[in-house]
C-alpha cells in the first residue's frame, strides 16, 4: 500500500513539493549564516517526495536546535505549516484524500520543527 500511497502522491504531490523545497534550500544555502537553514529544506524535501511508510522521530534537542527552530518559525515555519496544514485540510474533503492529507499532516509538522527531527522507514 506504500508503493501505490508513494506513486501517486510523487506524480500529483511529491515531485512539485520536492522541487519547492530544494530551492527553498539552495535559496537558504547562498548565505554561511542561512546553511542550517538550507539542510533543514533539504532534509523535508525527502520527506516530501515519498512520505508514506516514514516516521517522524524528535531526539533530543540542544540548545542549537532550540534556537534553531525559534528562528525558523519566525521566519519560515508557520507560514509553510500553515500551508501544509491547509492542503491536508483540502485533501481530507474526500474518503479518498484522507491518506494524502495525513501526509500534509506529517510534513507540517516537520515544517514547524525540523531542527531536531528526523525520519526512518517502518
Amino acid at each position: 500500500m506504500k508503493t501505490l500511497g508513494n506513486l501517486i502522491w510523487f506524480i500529483f504531490f511529491g515531485l512539485i513539493l520536492a522541487l519547492l523545497w530544494v530551492m527553498s534550500g539552495i535559496v537558504c544555502c547562498i548565505t554561511i549564516i542561512g546553511i542550517p537553514f538550507g539542510i533543514q529544506c533539504f532534509k523535508l524535501a525527502g520527506l516530501s517526495l515519498w512520505p508514506f511508510g516514514k516516521e517522524i522521530i524528535y531526539g533530543s534537542m540542544g540548545v542549537g536546535s532550540l534556537l534553531g527552530n525559534i528562528l525558523w518559525i519566525l521566519f519560515f515555519g508557520w507560514e509553510l505549516a500553515l500551508a501544509h496544514l491547509m492542503a491536508g485540510l483540502i485533501c481530507c474533503i474526500t474518503i479518498i484524500g484522507i491518506p494524502f492529507g495525513l501526509q500534509c499532516f506529517k510534513i507540517a509538522q516537520v515544517a514547524l520543527l525540523p531542527f531536531g527531527a528526523s525520519y526512518r522507514q517502518n
